[in-house]
């Protein structure tokens, strides 16, 4: 079962690939684990990678591609992965489909932009800790103010509203073209992967029975 995750920042993607890990025993592989894992291991790939990285450069397509072929051929994907934010671009996916890379479900979690903002930009953090509270769902006892430590939170800059719109206009721009790139393919039937969409803003709980449903279909 190989499975790509679709959906902008914020949309919950990461919480339902913990799920979609747990109950297939397949790992949620992300290009930035790929890459550090990669570099680690000193491969062929990772030193290449990490040479056009140390001069400032953006890793190519094609060498992102050859890291996910050599990712997957590893024993933890006997069953299967998740693609978690890759392919980003068209040129990515089409990329993948040419490596003969195939892929099962495609699976795109959809929030509004406006939820997404006041999703992300009601977190608030304690530096010294990393722990995390939301404004509204998860509130510290004291506005502004870490529970254990008594010290004041703070809101990283990933998290102002300015940001994250950046953010989502580059994956409007970008990624959501994946969308009709995938819907198309799903049409076409044969070795296409299946296509489904599913309404983020929804409990997290439902969310999930309805995509290990879509899955088990």
């Amino acid at each position: 079962m190989r499975i790509i995750l679709l959906g902008p920042p914020g949309a919950g993607k990461g919480t339902q690939a913990q799920f979609i890990s747990k109950e297939y025993d397949i790992p949620q592989i992300s290009t930035g684990d790929m890459l550090r894992a990669a570099i680690k291991e000193g491969s062929e790939l990772g030193k290449q990678a990490k040479d056009i990285m140390n001069a400032g450069g953006l890793v190519s397509d094609d060498l992102i591609i050859n890291l996910v072929k050599e990712r997957i051929a590893k024993p933890d994907c006997a069953n299967g992965c998740i693609l978690d934010g890759f392919p980003r671009t068209i040129p990515q996916a089409q990329a993948l489909a040419d490596a003969d890379v195939a892929i099962d479900h495609v699976i795109e979690i959809s929030v509004p932009d406006d939820e997404i903002v006041k999703r992300l930009s009601g977190r608030r953090q304690h530096p010294g800790s990393g722990r995390v509270y939301h404004v509204d769902h998860n509130p510290p006892k004291v506005e502004g103010i870490d529970d254990v430590t008594g010290e004041a939170l703070i809101q990283r800059e990933d998290d102002q509203e300015s940001t994250i719109r950046d953010r989502l206009a580059t994956y409007h721009q970008q990624t959501s073209a994946l969308v009709d790139f995938y819907q198309n393919k799903a049409a076409e039937g044969g070795d296409a992967p299946n296509y489904d969409k599913f309404d983020g803003t929804q409990a997290i709980d439902d969310v999930k029975q309805q995509i290990l449903t879509a899955l088990k279909g």
